[in-house]
């Protein structure tokens, strides 16, 4: 086996066994985020996590997130439209753009 191969081969190893964890120091399970992805955005609690997806509930789809730093840190948006009360809505990891942990009440009315 050559040298690229190998080195290949446990590249993909390495990343296999860093996507298997269940929680990271950032994503942990219970806590609500305000996600970007890169077509939208999204707020919900974290009920689980794998090598291909985040998993949400309480979840919504925010629009139009209106000033960023206030959406941010009060939850205040323009237009939110919330996923049906206890569905799970999963969301693709490789479309994260990013994501920040909040303490807002998340947002379940529609505006």
């Amino acid at each position: 086996m050559s040298t690229k191969q190998t080195t290949k081969q446990a590249t993909k190893q390495a990343t296999k066994q860093a996507m298997k964890q269940t929680q990271t120091p950032f994503w942990v399970v219970g806590q609500s985020y305000f996600v970007r992805t890169v077509t939208h955005h999204l707020t919900g609690r974290l009920v689980g996590i794998d090598e291909h997806e985040i998993l949400l509930t309480d979840a919504a789809w925010i629009g139009d997130d209106g000033r960023f730093a206030q959406a941010v840190a009060e939850g205040t948006f323009m237009e939110v439209e919330p996923y049906p009360d206890g569905r799970i809505v999963a969301v693709g990891r490789a479309s994260l753009i990013d994501a920040v942990e909040v303490t807002f009440p998340l947002p379940r009315t529609q505006s």
